[in-house]
């Protein structure tokens, strides 16, 4: 019988399963940081248990890291408790750690791709939503929460009830300007922030072939955002060299067989989905959002959309909600609204090409009197790398903040955060409500389009700077 991408990976880790009742699965890999790990340590300690796998538990520090240096200092009390916490659990565990003077520590979905600790076949979880940007490599990947963060520190394994498949096929090749971000706001705003719930999405078409891997990661780690478990890509010869002599990536003779049974995974001709979306982003224009959650998207160039024009009463109180909030009005363009802050980085959009498409406008350029503009590599990795490039001169010169790797402002953490009132463009995930700063307004968009309205001081169409 053929079998979906999501199928033969589930079924390779069931360890048990009884009848109307989750399955128990293997899990191959376990991301850990300091935020959502504390609580399962205690517990493991109070319980009298061991973590049952540590070669199989990676662990780094992202959200509570301070950006501006790496000094401890730099960091509120609670931070650096986290911080010290996290260094004696991992110490004390056994588990390898990532840690603030390591030159391979960075965002926990940025770090475990480039060591060639995520692969594909895999089942890997995390204490953290955004864990379906593993995904990308033809991975079942997905966030937990802290009692199962326990659970699988005890005992490598998971209890699951199994998800539902969805196709999303992106049709087309994608014009000047629009990128991996545009692709994955223009679905969540066609089928909404509940429209993945339940299923697992596997990503297909052309468009999403010809992506790289860093692009793929980015459309896999909003999948999230629409609701969905987990998203999917099948792995193929691009997820193969950029896989090819991680530091921990297979060598020799096992890289050989690894190849072999990942050439396997990608779903068999004929294989049915429960769901399927098809999207041509032929026309795609670079997306933002408006509102109070990364559904209410447009085409930059786009207006606002009026409440009256909501076919709910549900969907018109929530929409006026988010603009009463945002400071909007109903049918005007987003198109040169100012902007006080632009954050480019996050594991949404902190790799290094995230960094090239924006250093792509800042050179040779200025940013907007009045503006701040801090840009934060996914990890030591790609920071070492851009400065290689001339990156941070770029910033620095354009008069933007190079920091050091971290989550910083796409969670507020440590100070990178928006005062009250402030509007922000932000390459990052999510733009609820205080999301990056308690009464900040954040507008999601591309690092084109970040790196736009830094030089503009306004939501810019990016493509204005594309040649």
């Amino acid at each position: 019988m053929p079998k979906t991408l999501f199928e033969k990976i589930w079924e390779n880790h069931v360890v048990l399963q009884e009848a109307e009742s989750p399955a128990v699965i293997y899990i191959d890999l376990h991301l850990v940081h300091e935020v959502t790990s504390p609580q399962a340590f205690n517990g493991l300690r109070e319980k009298g248990l061991w973590v049952k796998r540590p070669d199989r538990t990676i662990a780094t520090m992202d959200h509570s890291t301070p950006t501006i240096g790496l000094s401890l200092d730099l960091v509120d009390e609670m931070s650096a408790r986290q911080i010290q916490h996290f260094e004696g659990n991992c110490r004390d565990f056994g588990i390898k750690l990532f840690d603030l003077s390591s030159d391979k520590r960075g965002i926990v979905h940025v770090v475990g791709p480039e060591q060639g600790f995520t692969q594909p076949g895999m089942t890997i979880v995390c204490g953290d939503s955004h864990t379906s940007t593993h995904g990308a490599f033809g991975a079942l990947a997905f966030g937990i929460g802290t009692s199962e963060v326990e659970h699988v520190l005890a005992t490598q394994c998971l209890l699951q009830d199994k998800p539902k498949t969805c196709r999303v096929e992106f049709r087309g090749v994608p014009p000047s300007g629009a990128t991996a971000k545009d692709m994955i706001l223009a679905l969540i705003s066609e089928i909404g922030i509940g429209g993945g719930t339940g299923y697992v999405i596997e990503f297909t078409g052309a468009a999403v072939r010809n992506l790289d891997m860093e692009a793929r990661m980015t459309l896999c780690n909003m999948t999230i955002e629409a609701g969905a478990r987990a998203g999917l890509i099948a792995p193929d010869e691009v997820t193969f060299s950029y896989l090819k002599n991680k530091p921990h990536s297979p060598k020799g003779e096992l890289w050989e067989r690894a190849l072999e049974t990942w050439r396997n995974l990608p779903t068999d001709p004929r294989a049915a989905y429960e769901k399927d979306v098809s999207i041509d982003i032929s026309n795609l224009d670079p997306m933002i959002t408006f509102g109070t959650n990364p559904g209410m998207g447009i085409p930059i160039t786009g207006l606002v959309p009026k409440p009256e024009d909501e076919p709910t009463s549900q969907g018109r109180e929530s929409l006026q909600k988010a603009l009463s909030y945002m400071g909007l009005e109903p049918g005007e363009s987003l198109a040169g609204q100012t902007v006080d802050v632009v954050f480019i980085g996050s594991c949404t959009n902190g790799r290094i090409s995230d960094l090239r498409m924006a250093a792509s406008i800042l050179k040779n350029r200025r940013i907007a009197e009045g503006v701040r503009l801090i840009v934060v590599p996914g990890s030591e990795v790609v920071r070492a790398q851009a400065e290689a490039e001339g990156i941070d001169q770029i910033v620095r010169k354009a008069g933007g903040e190079w920091r050091f790797a971290g989550c910083s402002m796409c969670i507020a953490m440590n100070g990178d955060q928006l005062m009250p009132g402030q509007y922000a463009i932000s390459t990052s995930n999510r733009n609820f409500e205080g999301r990056q700063g308690k009464g900040g307004r954040t507008f999601l968009a591309s690092p084109l389009s970040a790196a736009a309205a830094a030089v503009t001081g306004r939501i810019t169409d990016p493509r204005i700077f594309i040649r």
